[in-house]
Order: structure tokens, then C-alpha cells, then sequence
């Protein structure tokens, strides 16, 4: 007897366990029962659907993401519109500030079901900008081209009509026969000859009116013209708003002087030569001349400061072209770097700058610019100063010339470079001697490794 209540005992948890089980399984039939009811009744009257509380949150009000510091406003760029698929964290707007473009992306899969603002309106931080409803799927894919029809009908298809015989030619008995043409009337004696026949125009050779061509405006006034003699004016963007006042900027607050020299890049040439199999294979990417400039003026900075601030490191910003426009990203400490350091650092921003992700701080500090318009197949050129800065460096193209070596003359590729300053701050010997600085550490890399 003990012992049977024992085992009854240790199995009463088992017991509790199963019978609150069984119940939970009850009660959720009956719910979903009951479900079912109120849905039929609700049918019946017309109602198609059954709201509850979980809608209140499939749809979500995105607002303008924070600006930085120095920005308090932007312009809307749209990107997409009601009624698109989105995926989570696609660029559904940008928000264009007057430093860089602030993209806005979608939480979370779903669809825009409303957009707040008008494409080119004036945005500050945290203003209400789209309503996007969540779906479990992301972005549609992109509809593949439709297929080629065979030439062969399918088997399911209907086969198309045969097309009628050939009639066949009549009998022999029934085609016409051929009449004899009567002779011709024998000319008489006093009758004038025929006069020569005229020449015949042949008929490709008649004019043929053209037909009248109908003109259309082009739907991009930036990348074809049509001769429709019509234009269209376009909103400046805030990038380039801002860039144009700093250009001006600069042009009224400095005393810009600029001075030229020119460079032999016979031997960057052969050193980039050399050593550009061996830098791919270890880096993964290719050695430029602009790591060469770069290092040749952080190296020439610490012995010439061009500033009035006088700072113990070497920030130096790269010009970089973008569609959105001139941006010029830092690369910071690069006394301290080598090619190696300053390509990578250069790549990581170039990426960036293709993608529309520099941001503020990428472009914020700054002691020195470098522009490159040698890319471009500039021959000369005198550059902008970047506020707040004093000096700039302009590089150009390589082209082949004749220069004088040594009482000989031979052809070397030779660069023109331009240095722009302030001369309020910078006295002319300054800027000369920094510049054949540059000169000397390019022609010769190895006078920055011996510290001369």
C-alpha cells in the first residue's frame, strides 16, 4: 500500500502537468472557434476583414535622420515612390545638406504608402518624411525579359491555319493564243523622219518631298540636345550651392598668388614601374602618383609650415570629383604613413565618395589640399584655396617635352605643378621653397628617407 503511494505521489506532477495541458488545447479551440464565428457574422454584413491591435504597428512614420553640427537643414532628393517594394536599409530618400548627402533608409521590408514631402522641399532634423507599411518580403526582383516566341507551335497550342494552294496554271486548250500583230504601215516617201527621242529622267533620280520632322524635347536637357531650341532650369543642388560661396569666398577673403614649377616623373615613373606587380600582390591595390605628391607634401610641410595655425601633424585633404560634386575627404596623420598607408586610406574614400556616403567628418579638418586635375588631361591650371586653409597644391598632366639635362637635350615626361597661397600669410620664399621641396622628394624619393 506504502508503496503504491509513492508511485502515485511522484507522478502527480506529471498528472498536473498533463491535465493543464489538455486544458490549454481546450480553451484554444475554443477561441479559435469562437474566431471563426465572429468572422462568418461579419462577412455576412459585408465586413471583409478583422483588425487588431498588431496592424497599429505594421506602419511606421520615418522622420529625417539627425544632422550634423554644422547643419541645420537639407533639400529632399526622392529616390523611390508610393506604392514601391523596399527592402530593409534601401535608400529610399537622400537628403542633400551643403557638405555631403544624408541618406534615409527603410527600417524595415515593406511598401511606401505615402510620402509627406515634396521632391526638392527644405527639410530640418526629425521632420516627418514617408509612411512605409511592413510585408515579409523585401524589394521585387527585376522582371526578366520576356522569352522569344518559338517558331514551332507547343503541343498544347492550337496549330496554326494551312495556308492556301497554289492555284494550278489552265489547260492548254484554255489559254488565250497569242494574235499576230499587224505589219507596220510602210512609211511613204514625203512623210518628215521622227524627231530624236527625248531623255528620260530615270525615276530614283526625281527629287522626293521629305517628310516633315517632328522635333521632341529631350527628357534629360544635360546629356542630349534635339535643336528644339527650348530650356529647362534645374535646381542647384545644396553641395554645389556650397561650393560655388566657398570658391567665391575664398576669391574675396585671400590675397591668392600662385607660383609654378615642373617636375621630372621619369624616375616615379620607373618606381611605380618597378614596383607595381609586387604592390598589387601584397595590397591588393594599384600604387598612383598621388600617394607619391601626398608623402612629398606632408614631407615638405614639416619642414616649411604653410599655416598660420601651426599644428604637429599633417591632415591633408584629396580633392575628389563626384556627380554631386567637389569634395575633398581628409586623410589624416600622413606624416606618419607610407604609399602603401596613403593608397588605402585613398581607396577606402574614393569608394566612399562613389557611393554618396562621405560624410562630415570625412571631410572635417584639413591642412593642406592637393587637387589633381592631371587626370583630366589638364596641362596648367591655378587652383582655389579650400577656406580655411592657406595653400594648395595643383598637380597636372604628364606629357613628354624637351628639357636640358646636363647640356644635353632630351625628352623626359614632365608635369606642371601650381601652388596657390595666401600671400597675407605666406611670404613668396615660403612658397617657392616648399614647392622645389615637392620637386626634390618626387625626382628623388630617397632624400625622405635620408632626412635631407
Amino acid at each position: 500500500m506504502s508503496s503504491l503511494i509513492s508511485i502515485t505521489t511522484r507522478r502527480l506532477p506529471h498528472n498536473a502537468l498533463f491535465l493543464g495541458m489538455q486544458a490549454a488545447r481546450s480553451q484554444e479551440v475554443k477561441t479559435a472557434s469562437l474566431v471563426r464565428k465572429c468572422s462568418r457574422r461579419f462577412a455576412d454584413r459585408g465586413t471583409q476583414y478583422i483588425h487588431t491591435s498588431a496592424d497599429l504597428w505594421s506602419k511606421q512614420t520615418v522622420n529625417v535622420p539627425p544632422f550634423p553640427e554644422s547643419v541645420s537643414e537639407g533639400d529632399i532628393k526622392f529616390t523611390t515612390k508610393v506604392g514601391d517594394q523596399v527592402s530593409v536599409d534601401q535608400v529610399v530618400m537622400e537628403v542633400e545638406t551643403d557638405k555631403t548627402a544624408v541618406p534615409v533608409p527603410a527600417p524595415f521590408n515593406g511598401v511606401i504608402r505615402e510620402i509627406l514631402v515634396k521632391d526638392g522641399d527644405s527639410v530640418k532634423s526629425g521632420q516627418a518624411l514617408f509612411v512605409i507599411e511592413q510585408t515579409a518580403g523585401g524589394a521585387a526582383p527585376a522582371p526578366k525579359p520576356a522569352a522569344t516566341p518559338a517558331a514551332k507551335p507547343s503541343a498544347g497550342g492550337a496549330a496554326s491555319p494551312p495556308k492556301p494552294a497554289a492555284a494550278p496554271p489552265p489547260p492548254a486548250a484554255a489559254r488565250p493564243q497569242p494574235t499576230a500583230a499587224p505589219p507596220p504601215p510602210r512609211p511613204s516617201a514625203s512623210a518628215p523622219p521622227p524627231p530624236p527621242p527625248k531623255p528620260v529622267t530615270p525615276v530614283a533620280a526625281i527629287p522626293r518631298a521629305q517628310p516633315a520632322q517632328v522635333k521632341i524635347p529631350p527628357a534629360d536637357y544635360s546629356r542630349e540636345i534635339t535643336g528644339t531650341r527650348t530650356e529647362q532650369r534645374v535646381k542647384m543642388n545644396r553641395m554645389r550651392q556650397k561650393i560655388a560661396a566657398r570658391l567665391k569666398e575664398a576669391q574675396n577673403v585671400n590675397a591668392m598668388l600662385t607660383t609654378f614649377n615642373e617636375i621630372d616623373m621619369s624616375a616615379a615613373m620607373e618606381f611605380r614601374k618597378t614596383n607595381l606587380e609586387a604592390f598589387v600582390k601584397k595590397y591588393g591595390i594599384k600604387i598612383g602618383f598621388m600617394s607619391i605628391f601626398t608623402k612629398a607634401s606632408a614631407y615638405a610641410l614639416q619642414d616649411q609650415p604653410v599655416e598660420i595655425v601651426y599644428r604637429d601633424y599633417v591632415d591633408i585633404s584629396v580633392a575628389v570629383a563626384t556627380p554631386k560634386g567637389l569634395v575633398v575627404p581628409v586623410i589624416r596623420n600622413v606624416e606618419g604613413m607610407n604609399y602603401a598607408d596613403i593608397e588605402i586610406a585613398m581607396a577606402a574614400l574614393g569608394e566612399k565618395a562613389r557611393k554618396g556616403a562621405i560624410t562630415v567628418e570625412d571631410m572635417d579638418g584639413g591642412t593642406f589640399t592637393i587637387s589633381n586635375g592631371g587626370v583630366f588631361g589638364s596641362l596648367m591650371g591655378t587652383p582655389i584655396i579650400n577656406p580655411p586653409q592657406s595653400a594648395i597644391l595643383g598637380m597636372h598632366g604628364i606629357f613628354e617635352r624637351p628639357i636640358a639635362v646636363k647640356g644635353q637635350v632630351v625628352v623626359r615626361p614632365m608635369m606642371y605643378v601650381a601652388l596657390t597661397y595666401d600671400h597675407r600669410l605666406i611670404d613668396g620664399r615660403e612658397a617657392v621653397m616648399f614647392l622645389r621641396k615637392v620637386k626634390a622628394a618626387v625626382e628623388d624619393p630617397k632624400i625622405m628617407l635620408a632626412g635631407l
